[in-house]
């Protein structure tokens, strides 16, 4: 289920940097666990890859608008309490220039108004922001941060460039102009 993809998801971001790495792919348990015991026994998995780790760097992508969705983050919120600390604390300040309803918007079934401007910039901006605490909870640490758009902003504040707060009152902003404009 769900779980257990979050579970390999959270190993995987913990896991030893080794330099042998191996992948095993299958469509159920029971495949992968042979192809598991094919690499434990010094053979080539059939559905699998083996080879030397190449050091590289790490970047984290912050999408922007278009990426959005109802109810995303929800199941995160719920599993993780590191992510649940720092959605709240982004929806909070968020909040401070908006006014209350942000999580609401986000997790409701009401996609039309997901998808105003003001507060698909402003769940998007909570999200990733979240998104990467929980990633940092991990110990995954980035060599590189981008976005497009909004993503921009969320990039920004997670390296440091701003606080919460600022970052909060420019994403309050900008979701609030961009409404604002006429469309096309």
């Amino acid at each position: 289920g769900s779980a257990d993809v979050f579970d390999a998801g959270a190993g995987l971001a913990r896991r030893a940097g080794l330099d042998e790495r191996a992948v095993v792919l299958g469509s159920d348990a029971t495949e992968i666990a042979r192809e598991l015991e094919t690499l434990a026994s010094g053979g080539v998995p059939a559905r699998g890859v083996v080879g030397h780790a190449r050091r590289g760097r790490t970047g984290v992508v912050f999408p922007g608008q278009g990426s959005q969705r109802s109810g995303m983050g929800r199941g995160l919120y719920e599993r993780f309490p590191v992510f649940r600390e720092a959605f709240d604390e982004v929806v909070s300040e968020l909040e401070v220039s908006l006014g209350s309803g942000l999580r609401e918007v986000v997790w409701g079934e009401d996609g039309e108004k997901l998808g105003r401007t003001v507060f698909t910039q402003a769940g998007l901006f909570a999200v990733e922001v979240a998104l990467f605490r929980l990633l940092e909870s991990w110990g995954v640490e980035p060599d590189v941060l981008m976005g497009h758009s909004i993503g921009e902003l969320a990039a920004a504040h997670v390296a440091g460039v701003w606080s919460l707060s600022d970052a909060a009152r420019v994403v309050a902003a900008r979701g609030r102009l961009m409404q604002a404009l006429p469309s096309g």
